[in-house]
């Protein structure tokens, strides 16, 4: 009975506002004045039993008065974001044997509801997750809050503030945002409204709130499903959700995610995916966080949204091997919390097929939530290359050329001597992945390049004698010399792995110089040799034709040849470290395994340095040869990539279990 008076309450309170809609906003009463006053008492007689009133509610006179700013509200616990992927079956290794709360991941703006004594203390927005913006006055304009509830314990409810697709139909037409635009979405209008400093604007939105967690309160109930049902009892409509208490099925979390979409689209709310969370508050507990999501839960997201913005020009960028790389400048636009004013633009084949120019108006979303990306081009139809290419490299003036290959176009600068092509080269020379030079930064070598001191590698270490020169230079002094000149002596003594890697071989990185370096014991005798007898480089682990052909070509080279050779004279290549041998029992000896996404505690050079410790080939890409794929946080294409070739995934979890940890 009390139920079905909790709903008759909120019933009356949204019929009611709509008949003051009419009567006061649109002159129109579609009931007499007899009739409202005697739903008004109804709904005040069930105020008054329930000990529950609506934030919104006809009977609540005097509210919150507006706001002429936002003041700031710091979140004692932190309210921070989820961690995301786009895999389904991501998700169930995540869930694994724990009891979780799948729930609809509603699209709008989260708050923050502090009541005390039952009475609402405080609204905020999420902010930051540390700090967002009181929101209080706006409660009386948002429904689904109530303002006065029956509990009289601290509680703390976060929740997400959205428009109803429906209404966002309606609203679109006649509202506009900061910008004289029409709103994009919901969200945007949801976020908006709550920001609005008088509750009367707010409430014209039609904004409704919905809770999904209780962060404090009902501490004797030991599951969030529990404590959130109890939300019903005090005037909320929580959020939907479905209970799993055995790891499922990829075919089941499918169904799970279907029945969740179905029942969003059928109950006009908004979402842009599904939530899976621990249920088991103190297990939940234990899962820690990170600095910018709790580890208690996973969001899915359903795709990449697309946002509309202008291409306002493109930008041509010399890279150290020639192509003339593009770079889209974009009108600024919000996606996933972050301003997006630059996105990649690949090649000239990427250009032409979405007929890209300047003046465009374009799609763009963040791929994988992490990288910009134009996804569609909404002028098409006045394409011309001519008038998007460049006739001069940007950088020496030279005249460029288009070159295709395997079907891709690219703008590409012939001139060894550009000055932004050379200078990139020696950036990379000098980085922490090839000889590691410390204080040689881009800036540095952009002035040594200038005063004419460096015009190969080589010169690095010769430059003591000419040291005056270099004192000369504005910023560097005998301390800042003799830094650098201690780190450049430092770098003398390298690696097998780090020489090859400052050759800049096209492809040839970390993984791929480890590998040789193991074939050839770490010998550039060795190496040289094998190039030199036409050794098939196919055949070691993760090399393909491309990268076999890569070596040939680059050696083919005189001018790479004469580098290579000269610099030998300036350096030491240490010899191979003797690894401890792997136990015997271990699986993973003489595989190759592949690493996707972020596998916490490491940095991917420490997860590869780990599967080499084990007595495996740790690869950089997906391919026949790979035996395993070890799928972290964030995985991207690699996953798709070892499913379709039927290779064995294993989540972090079963691979350190697998290790003997």
């Amino acid at each position: 009975m009390a139920q079905s008076n909790m709903e008759r309450l909120r019933a009356l309170t949204d019929q009611l506002n709509q008949y003051r809609y009419e009567y006061y906003d649109l002159n129109a009463p579609t009931v007499d004045d007899g009739e409202y006053d005697r739903l008004f008492d109804e709904l005040a007689g069930l105020e008054k039993s329930l000990g529950i009133q609506m934030g919104n509610s006809p009977t609540q006179t005097v509210g919150w008065p507006a706001r002429d700013e936002l003041a700031k509200v710091t979140h004692a616990i932190p309210l921070l974001s989820l961690d995301k992927t786009k895999q389904v079956d991501e998700l169930c290794s995540f869930i694994g044997e724990q009891p979780v709360m799948l729930m609809l991941k509603l699209d709008g703006l989260t708050i923050k509801l502090t009541y005390e004594q039952g009475i609402i203390l405080e609204a905020a927005t999420r902010g930051n997750g540390d700090e967002g913006e009181n929101v209080t006055h706006n409660v009386r304009g948002i429904s689904g809050i109530p303002s006065q509830i029956p509990y009289k314990g601290r509680l703390v409810v976060t929740g997400e503030a959205f428009i109803r697709p429906s209404d966002f139909e309606v609203l679109q037409d006649t509202l506009v945002d900061s910008n004289g635009q029409p709103y994009k979405n919901g969200r945007n209008l949801a976020a908006g409204s709550v920001r609005l400093f008088k509750s009367e604007d707010c409430r014209e939105r039609r904004v409704t709130f919905m809770p999904f967690n209780v962060l404090e309160g009902f501490d004797e109930l030991p599951t969030k499903s529990e404590r959130l049902k109890q939300l019903r009892g005090l005037g909320f409509h929580p959020c939907y959700y479905l209970l799993s208490k055995h790891s499922p099925s990829l075919q089941g979390m499918e169904a799970g995610i279907q029945k969740l979409r179905d029942y969003a689209r059928d109950n006009d709310i908004p979402i842009d995916g599904i939530v899976a969370t621990y249920n088991d508050v103190a297990f939940a507990k234990t899962c820690g966080r990170t600095e910018r999501y709790y580890k208690d839960g996973l969001a899915f997201k359903f795709e990449d949204e697309k946002f509309e913005t202008k291409l306002t020009g493109i930008e041509w960028n010399p890279t150290r091997t020639g192509v003339i790389a593009p770079v889209a400048i974009l009108r600024p636009v919000q996606i996933d919390g972050t301003t997006v004013s630059r996105a990649s633009l690949h090649n000239l084949s990427f250009i032409e097929t979405l007929e890209l120019m300047p003046g465009n108006r374009v799609l763009v979303s963040k791929r994988n939530m992490i990288i910009p990306h134009i996804e569609e081009n909404l002028d098409r139809g006045k394409f011309d290359m001519g008038r998007v290419t460049l006739p001069y490299c940007p950088c020496c003036h030279r005249p460029t050329r288009i070159q295709e290959e395997n079907g891709v176009k690219r703008l590409i600068c012939d001139n060894p001597d550009c000055a932004t092509r050379r200078l990139r080269q020696f950036v990379h020379f000098a980085g922490k992945k090839a000889m590691n030079i410390e204080g040689l930064s881009q800036a540095t070598l952009e002035k040594f390049i200038g005063w004419g001191l460096l015009h190969n590698y080589w010169d690095i270490y010769e430059l003591d004698e000419r040291k005056v020169e270099v004192m000369e230079i504005d910023g560097f002094g005998e301390k800042s010399w003799e830094n650098l000149w201690a780190a450049i002596q430092r770098s003398r003594d390298t690696t097998f792995e780090r020489y090859l890697i400052a050759m800049d071989i096209p492809l040839i990185g970390r993984t791929a110089s480890k590998t040789l370096a193991q074939r050839f014991h770490s010998s550039l005798d060795e190496f040289e040799s094998a190039v030199i007898h036409g050794f098939d480089f196919t055949q070691l682990p993760d090399f393909g034709d491309t990268l076999h052909q890569n070596i040939y070509q680059w050696f083919q080279n005189e001018t790479n040849w004469y580098f290579w050779s000269e610099l030998r004279n300036y350096v030491t290549i240490a010899p191979p470290v003797v690894e401890q041998t792997a136990p015997p029992d271990n699986p993973f000896v003489g595989k190759t395994i592949v690493v996707t996404g972020k596998v916490e505690p490491y940095t991917r050079e420490g997860i590869n340095a780990k599967i080499e410790s084990l007595g495996a080939h740790a690869g950089s890409s997906v391919s026949k040869k790979t035996n395993y794929l070890v799928c972290g946080e964030n995985a991207g294409s690699k996953l798709a990539k070892a499913k379709e070739l039927g290779v064995t995934v294993l989540t972090p979890a079963q691979f350190f279990q697998m290790a003997g940890e």
